[in-house]
Order: structure tokens, then sequence, then C-alpha cells
């Protein structure tokens, strides 16, 4: 019951925490529709079934071992957090028409982009990793342990789903839509900020 209880203490705090899962998932629900930052979280949902599984596997301890394939992977998810957020700064205003529609987003891109953002996320390569090795015991069930895992995800795909839910609704949302090419240059530098902490630190080892 105390590593069950620890598992959901720790997993809710870690997935409410700010980070680039909630910008991503804020800008498209805010920006786009309320479809796109769902699919959006359901993305990061599955993400997290990645970094569960090679944890699982026990490839998360050997990323956890090996310098140089975390450094590799942080690596990975700076540039791509970077690539996001240099491609929000470039937006542009919508020319002489204050009310039009969102751009449109397909399913599948709002699916990948939750699901790369946190799939390349090394701060939740940590989480995981970490949550597995120091609080699950070694004597606990294979299928408790798959159980907290989904828990971990579902947690995930439930918090930015309301997340997406809260900031797709309401006539804020419709002024907002006027200056969206602001919002999403700032949205884009909190990105690029993040994927540019996420390489510093790793440089600076």
């Amino acid at each position: 019951m105390t590593e069950l209880l620890a598992v959901i203490t720790i997993t809710i705090l870690a997935v409410i925490s700010p980070g680039p899962d909630f910008a991503m998932v804020t800008r498209n629900s805010l920006l786009l529709s309320r479809r796109a930052g769902v699919l959006t979280a359901l993305g990061i949902g599955l993400g997290v079934v990645v970094h569960v599984s090679y944890t699982l596997l026990g490839i998360g301890l050997l990323i956890k071992q090996s310098v140089w394939l975390f450094d590799l992977l942080k690596l990975a998810g700076a540039a791509y957090l970077i690539y996001l957020g240099i491609k929000m700064l470039r937006a542009k205003p919508d020319m002489g028409v204050e009310t039009a529609a969102p751009p449109a987003m397909s399913d599948l891109a709002a699916l990948r982009i939750g699901f790369l953002t946190n799939a390349l996320n090394p701060k939740t390569t940590v989480f995981i990793v970490s949550l597995f090795m120091q609080v699950v015991q070694p004597s606990t069930p294979i299928l408790v342990q798959i159980g907290y895992g989904a828990f971990i995800s579902a947690a995930h795909m439930l918090w930015f789903a309301l997340v997406a839910l809260f900031f797709s609704s309401g006539a804020i949302r419709l002024r907002l839509l006027r200056v969206r090419h602001w919002i999403d240059r700032a949205f884009g530098g909190l990105l690029v900020s993040f994927g540019l902490l996420l390489a510093s630190a790793n440089l600076a080892r």
C-alpha cells in the first residue's frame, strides 16, 4: 500500500509540474481547437508508454548508467523542442481578418506532436526510470508494475485533457485568437528556452 501511495503521489506531482507537455497542450487547445488539444494530450500519454516500456524491459537502467546514451537522448529532445519553438516564433499575423478561423491541424499531426514532445523529453525519462528503480520494489509482480505504468500514462492523458478543455473554452479564447501569432511566438520562446536549457546543461557537464 505504501508503494502504491508513493507512485500515485509522485506521479501527480510530476504530471502537474509545468514543462514542454503543458506548453504544447495549452498552445494547441488555445490556438487551434479543443480536439487538437485533447489529441495532443493523448499523444503525451502514449509517449509515457514508451518510457514505461523500456524501463520495464531493463533498458531504463542502461540509459541511467550510460552517460553518452542519456546525453544523446537529451540532445535529441532539446533539438526537437528548439525546432518546434522556432516554427512557432515564425508565426505571422492574419492580415485583414481578425476573426479568421484557427489554422487546421490533422488528428494525426496533433497526436504525433504530443507523442514526440513527451517521448523525447529527458525529464520524463528521469522521472519514470527513477520511480521504478527507487520506489517500486524488485519483488513487485510484473503485472502490478505494468498497472503502475498504465496509471502513469492515464494520469498524463487525464490531466492534459483537462488542460485542453480549460484552454479551449470561453469567450476569452475568442479574443485571444485575434492575437494568436503573439501567443504562438510566446509559446515558441518557451519551447526554445526549454530546449536551450536542456542542451546547455548537457554541454556544461
